[in-house]
């Protein structure tokens, strides 16, 4: 079994999970703004109550987004920075599918659609099913205005929402049974999906680890005025 280091930023919680030896340690916090400050002692601490030293880890993996772009960077930084200095591949698992992951482990729930609030009257959304323990995406993720989702249309039925999102509720165009508009990402979910990727070879170079905002003109950089 593989050792493994997770951490998430991307949302208002910081969280880092470590599989090791089978078993999972994980610590997570609400900690708005003090990512940066919080993260690397975080990751100190977690290896230091496994008893193992960074060089024992086989990857890394991140929560690569949607989320708040500084949060999303801020985990990538870290990321690269430990994966070039150890020469250990990278796992990126996207944040909403991670929420989805995390209502399945709480709470038992196979279909999930996840939504993380995006700002400027949107939402980022995708819909999750668990196949294995997994949970997988069903169609794809999109960052759209509450009234614009919808559920896969080959089954309506039966679906929880998770995700900071909901708290659209009332504009959102699909009524699931129940969801906890509270949610947020954590570690050990991303550890989770983590570890299925790693097992079907999917993990990559430190250079390829890249954000996803799904907002493609989150970072674009605006364009010289014509002389």
């Amino acid at each position: 079994m593989p050792t493994l280091l997770a951490l998430d930023t991307a949302t208002e919680a910081c969280s880092v999970a470590l599989l090791h030896d089978g078993r999972v340690l994980s610590h997570y916090e609400v900690i708005p703004r003090l990512h940066a400050q919080k993260l690397l002692p975080m990751i100190q601490q977690i290896m230091g109550e496994a008893g193992i030293a960074m060089g024992a880890l086989d990857a890394i993996a991140f929560g690569r987004g949607p989320g708040a772009f500084t949060g999303v960077r801020i985990a990538i930084g870290v990321v690269q920075g430990l994966a070039f200095a150890l020469d250990r591949p990278v796992v990126g698992v996207s944040n909403l599918a991670a929420l989805a992951q995390g209502a399945w482990r709480r709470h038992g729930q196979a279909q999930v659609a996840a939504a993380i609030d995006a700002r400027m009257d949107e939402v980022y959304w995708g819909c999750y099913r668990e196949q294995a323990g997994e949970m997988r995406l069903c169609g794809a993720e999109a960052v759209l205005p509450p009234h614009a989702v919808r559920l896969p249309a080959d089954n309506q039925e039966a679906w929880y929402g998770a995700g900071t999102g909901w708290g659209y509720a009332d504009r959102l165009a699909v009524r699931p049974r129940h969801f906890d508009a509270a949610a947020l990402p954590h570690a050990e979910d991303v550890l989770a999906l983590a570890g299925f990727a790693w097992a079907r070879g999917e993990a990559i170079g430190a250079e390829q680890a890249q954000p996803v905002y799904l907002r493609d003109n989150v970072a674009t950089p605006k364009a010289a005025p014509a002389a």
